[in-house]
């Protein structure tokens, strides 16, 4: 028999050069695949960081609690650990618990959490691997919030629908706090063209969670791909926590 777990899950990525542990800052997903949480469930349909509700001492409690025991025991096995250890987590009224690790970033938390690192990824990188971790300085994160909205394909997450015709992410892109990431498309003669579930994820950096809702709406409503969905509720009922 398995534990209920209560509360709102949460994702936290942590760097491991095989000893020390740097974590990123937490992020949270939105799996099912249409507004309130109805619907199957996805890889992901948009998730948004920071998160105001969250304990302050989250991120804190999770690398003494869960991320470094779990690389100190790695390393005490001889099974040292390098690379991003994602924690998935419950907050659960009993306190937080794991439901999952994954040896790799998430998608889509990845891409509002790197949004507002204005450290460089790739030294922080380049010291996981080559174990100088503890050499780095604090990382630096902007005071932005970042919202990631995934624009899917008509059929997701069931049979996709392939090679429809993707319009305006030029147009998306010229809007102020907005870029577009390509997970399903590729090219056509000159055109580019849907090639898989999830297609698209715009994101919105602004100020709070209401500024990056805006941006990454307003990036979602200049791109056209015919019978495309997707959620209009991510980082909702979080923005409306901090009015």
């Amino acid at each position: 028999v398995e534990e209920y777990l209560d509360g709102p899950e949460v994702s936290l990525f942590c760097l491991s050069d095989g000893s020390t542990v740097i974590p990123l800052q937490p992020a949270q997903d939105f799996k099912r695949a249409y507004d309130a949480d109805a619907g199957p469930n996805t890889g992901g349909m948009g998730a948004y960081s920071p998160l105001p509700w969250a304990p302050a001492d989250l991120v804190d409690e999770v690398v003494a609690r869960v991320a470094q025991p779990t690389i100190d025991e790695m390393a005490r096995r001889g099974t040292p650990f390098v690379g991003v250890l994602y924690c998935g987590l419950a907050i659960t009224s009993k306190g937080v618990r794991v439901v999952e690790f994954n040896a790799r970033f998430g998608d889509p938390e990845t891409q509002a959490v790197l949004a507002r690192l204005t450290t460089p990824l790739a030294g922080v990188l380049l010291a996981a691997a080559t174990g100088e971790l503890a050499s780095l300085p604090p990382l630096e994160w902007s005071d932005a919030a970042a919202v990631t909205v995934v624009i899917a394909a008509a059929g997701y997450p069931g049979t996709p629908a392939s090679g429809d015709p993707i319009t305006g992410i030029a147009d998306a892109e010229a809007l102020p706090g907005v870029h577009v990431l390509h997970a399903g498309t590729r090219i056509e003669g000159d055109s580019l063209v849907s090639a898989g579930g999830r297609v698209l994820s715009v994101v919105g950096v602004g100020d709070g969670l209401a500024g990056a809702r805006a941006a990454a709406y307003a990036g979602v409503e200049r791109i056209d791909l015919p019978g495309s969905h997707h959620r209009s509720d991510i980082a909702l009922k979080a923005a409306e926590s901090v009015r």
